[in-house]
């Protein structure tokens, strides 16, 4: 008997997402097998693929036949089941507002929520089921908004750097940072606790730069006392220099030396179009990323004797901005949002 199957773009959109998401390994094979199946392939392929003979691949097409999606997901296991699958709805919500920091955290707040008391090895298995992983906490600047950043990432940054890529514009990304002679500290896999010299003093070398874009070519004001609207308007003048060609728009955080009526006044004879993004906004500045890369690269567990040196390694680093190749997948254009509901309740 043929096996005719018909998969909607909204089924097949389905498929895509449970052939990875489903936490039981045997429903994702089937959904797999399915979804290629959509695509038109070959059976012989489809169960090369999936990892099947062809009568279990037979009979995966037979259960899509008879029940559709919901048929693929229905597993009968032979093994009994948790006393905590009852309550893993419950839990679910709960852990998801309320995350724990260990295990031991959870097995208590299991044992109050619900009476059943369970060994952190099968609290770690009851995890996995609800596809809860242990992740690093990031930060955000308190004071950050996260709808307005989504909506200047849609309405203003998105567009202009479609722009860019056309070579309507050039599209700069500006930012000042403040590198001090001092311990960067991270953590090392070793025997024994390690220590780094801390040289005398806290000089710092200030490099105020503007990221293009595209090119990811680094134009710089350097110095080590402190950086001023007048280092910004230096930098300002440094961008006709270079012949771009085509209009000149720089974006820019809120800090007062760039806003200032110095600064504006620069801007406009120049021709130059400042962009400013939402305050506390440098998850949506390019360069911030740079940034962290000259710390990662040269600055993090290294030991400078003096100032010299320290200068040298962060110089060496900004001029090799287009060249190196971890850069271009660091610096592309995709931008993190925070979305509400990951961000833990004060």
């Amino acid at each position: 008997m043929t096996i005719r199957l018909k998969f909607t773009p909204e089924v097949i959109a389905i498929l895509n997402d449970e052939r990875y998401s489903h936490p039981v390994t045997l429903v994702q094979r089937r959904v797999e097998a399915l979804w290629l199946k959509s695509h038109d392939l070959p059976h012989a392929q489809i169960a090369k693929l999936a990892g099947v003979c062809d009568n279990t691949l037979r009979d995966y097409f037979q259960l899509y036949q008879d029940g559709g999606v919901e048929s693929l997901k229905t597993v009968q296991f032979n093994s009994s089941q948790s006393e905590l699958c009852s309550h893993a709805t419950s839990l679910e919500a709960h852990f998801k507002e309320h995350p724990p920091a260990t295990f031991k955290q959870a097995q208590f707040k299991i044992e109050t929520l619900t009476g059943i008391k369970r060994s952190p090895t099968q609290v770690r298995n009851f995890f996995k089921k609800l596809l809860l992983k242990c992740r690093k906490i990031g930060t955000m600047p308190a004071k950050a908004d996260p709808e307005k950043q989504a909506q200047y990432l849609e309405e203003t940054l998105q567009p202009r750097l479609g722009e860019a890529k056309a070579v309507v514009v050039r599209y700069f990304f500006v930012d000042a940072v403040h590198f001090v002679l001092a311990p960067f500290l991270v953590f090392l896999w070793s025997v024994t606790r390690l220590f780094i010299r801390a040289p005398a003093g806290r000089q710092r070398f200030n490099v105020l730069g503007a990221l293009n874009a595209i090119t990811h070519e680094l134009i710089s004001v350097t110095n080590d006392t402190y950086i001023t609207a007048y280092e910004v308007c230096d930098l300002l003048h440094l961008l006709p220099a270079q012949k771009l060609e085509v209009p000149i728009t720089l974006v820019l955080d809120n800090v007062r030396y760039q806003k200032c009526a110095l600064v504006m006044s620069t801007a406009e004879q120049l021709q130059i179009e400042p962009c400013f993004l939402p305050t506390y906004s440098p998850n949506l500045n390019l360069i911030e990323r740079l940034w962290r890369h000259v710390k990662k690269e040269y600055l993090y567990s290294v030991y400078y004797p003096s100032f010299a040196p320290f200068k040298n390694a962060i110089v060496n680093c900004l001029t090799q901005t287009q060249n190196k190749s971890a850069l271009k997948t660091l610096l592309t254009l995709k931008f993190q949002l925070f979305d509400k509901t990951q961000i833990l309740p004060v």
